[in-house]
């Protein structure tokens, strides 16, 4: 079965291991944005990663959407931007 390009799935790639620990980590931290000041930001990485090669020996995949560029809506250019692309 073929995959539709607009389908959530054709967007996405395998996280790697090092984007799951810092998330891990960040989760350990803080609380939404308020950080959290019972885990001590070295606990905090060392559980990451040994909670993230667990989850690899026991097959999970974990999947995240494909990096974009931003998109940019202006015409105009910088003021300091001279025509041959060097700064003022």
């Amino acid at each position: 079965m073929a995959r539709d390009s607009s389908s959530p799935l054709s967007v996405m790639r395998p996280a790697e291991p090092r984007e799951i620990a810092e998330a891990l980590t960040h989760a350990l931290r803080f609380d939404g944005r308020r950080r959290v000041h019972d885990a001590d930001e070295l606990m905090a990485t060392l559980v990451a990663e040994r909670l993230v090669a667990h989850l690899a020996r026991c097959g999970f995949v974990l999947m995240k959407r494909a990096d974009t560029v931003p998109h940019d809506t202006s015409g105009h250019h910088h003021p300091h931007d001279s025509p041959g692309g060097q700064g003022a």
